[in-house]
C-alpha cells in the first residue's frame, strides 16, 4: 500500500470515528452514577472492575493515597477545585461542604469518569475516588489523573 493510499485509509479511519463519537456521545457518556456523594463520612468503593482507584480501597489494585492538606480544608479544596478545573476535559459538578464531583470526558470517543474528593478535616485529607462510568478497563487513566492531581497539589504553594 502506497503512504497516500494509506494516509487516505487513516483519514478514513478518524472521520468515521468522529462521526461515531458526536452520534453517540452521550451513550458512551453513560449514567450519572447513583452512588455518587458522601454518605456516612465516606465515598462508595470501588467495583470488581479495573477502571476505578480509591483513597479508601484496601486491596493495592484500587488503593491510591489520598492528598494531604494544611491549613484551612475549604480553603484547600477550592485550590483543588481550581486545579481539577483546569485539567484537560474537566468540569467540577459540585462543591459543597467539603466535597467535590467532577467529570473528565475524554477528547475522542467521549468516554465519561467521575472524581470525587471528601475532606476529612481531622486527618488534613482529602480522599478520592475515581472511575470511569463504562467499560470494564481504563488503562490506568484514573490512577494517572489522581497522581498528577497529588503531584500538582503537594507542588503549589498554598
Amino acid at each position: 500500500m502506497t503512504s497516500r493510499r494509506r494516509l487516505a485509509v487513516l483519514l478514513l479511519f478518524f472521520v468515521i470515528g468522529a462521526a461515531v463519537a458526536v452520534l453517540f456521545g452521550d451513550v458512551l457518556a453513560g449514567r450519572v452514577p447513583a452512588d455518587l456523594g458522601p454518605r456516612d463520612g465516606t465515598l462508595a468503593p470501588c467495583p470488581d472492575r479495573p477502571n476505578c482507584v480509591s483513597s479508601l480501597a484496601h486491596d493495592a489494585a484500587h488503593r491510591v493515597a489520598p492528598i494531604p492538606y494544611s491549613g484551612d480544608g475549604q480553603a484547600a479544596l477550592a485550590r483543588l477545585a481550581s486545579m481539577i478545573a483546569d485539567m484537560p476535559g474537566a468540569t467540577v459538578v459540585t462543591r459543597r461542604d467539603g466535597y467535590l464531583h467532577a467529570t473528565f470526558r475524554s477528547r475522542i470517543m467521549g468516554f465519561v469518569d467521575d472524581l470525587e474528593v471528601l475532606a476529612v478535616a481531622n486527618r488534613g485529607v482529602f480522599e478520592l475516588r475515581s472511575a470511569a462510568r463504562l467499560g470494564y478497563r481504563d488503562f490506568g487513566v484514573n490512577r494517572d489523573r489522581v497522581t498528577a492531581l497529588a503531584a500538582a497539589f503537594a507542588a503549589a504553594p498554598p
